[in-house]
């Protein structure tokens, strides 16, 4: 496993390569590593890119030891070098890294009050590794130009038939009474491991779970909506266009319950 990135290194030349974002707690601790290493080990194996446990574990310990207190530690795995073309090599030797940064610079008063959120052009279209967080990210970061040339706090990414599928770095829930509702992921987005958490939380304590596409309009009849990711945690929406929602207790209770994680 080499930690130092060539410039032949497939992950550069064709993002061939997976990453995950761990949010690290003040004490230095990183609770969801658990659903993160599995994602890793998961989209790994999609893409048949050797990799181990032991190796993953070592390279997130090696990273926390050097540095304390909250923030952010991101683990990229790529194939490594390749040379020219897309046929990857038979037996690769694949590249392993870390890097530490801060935490997103969401205010206490958008945690609070919620976030406005904007719908973005760029279109979410089939994905063959959907759920996995490899590197091909372009339509995030197309989308993400679209959230500050027009100056939303996030923006919200449609499918090919202009239904919502998540946000650009966070997946989207809704809740309606006692049901839970968030897009399905079978075509396109990211399988966030604080979604998972937050699905499993929620069938716990009797919450209807509804796992599926609906129109963007489906959105409007909501008594909140909600975004989250494993380093954000639960952020509210206030806004979307025309439509405004209340923060309403459930929601709160979603974002004590993740953020206590990181107590």
């Amino acid at each position: 496993m080499n930690g130092a990135v060539a410039s032949d290194d497939r992950g550069l030349a064709y993002g061939d390569g997976l990453f995950e974002t761990l949010r690290v707690s003040a004490a230095g601790d990183t609770p969801l590593w658990p659903r993160h290493r599995a994602r890793l080990l998961d989209g790994a194996a999609r893409l048949g890119i050797p990799v181990d446990g032991a190796a993953l574990e070592r390279c997130r310990a090696d990273a926390l030891a050097g540095d304390t207190g909250a923030g952010v530690l991101k683990l990229t795995l790529t194939r490594g070098p390749g040379g020219r073309g897309y046929l990857p090599p038979d037996d690769p030797t694949p590249t392993l890294f870390a890097r530490r940064g801060g935490l997103p610079p969401w205010t206490a008063a958008q945690r609070e009050q919620g976030v406005q959120l904007g719908v973005c052009d760029t279109p979410l279209g089939l994905d063959p590794l959907a759920g996995c967080k490899h590197l091909n990210r372009l339509p995030q970061v197309l989308g993400r130009r679209e959230v500050a040339a027009a100056g939303w706090d996030e923006g919200l990414m449609l499918d090919e038939w202009r239904r919502p599928v998540e946000a650009t770095a966070m997946n989207l829930f809704a809740v309606f009474g006692r049901t839970l509702w968030t897009p399905s992921l079978e075509r396109a987005g990211v399988a966030g491991v604080a979604r998972a958490w937050l699905l499993e939380r929620a069938a716990a304590d009797g919450w209807c779970i509804d796992v599926r596409m609906r129109p963007l309009s489906h959105l409007r009849a909501a008594d909140g909506v909600f975004l989250s990711n494993a380093v954000v945690g639960v952020l509210p929406v206030r806004k979307l266009a025309q439509w405004v929602w209340p923060v309403p207790e459930p929601v709160r209770r979603f974002q004590r319950d993740l953020d206590h994680l990181f107590q």
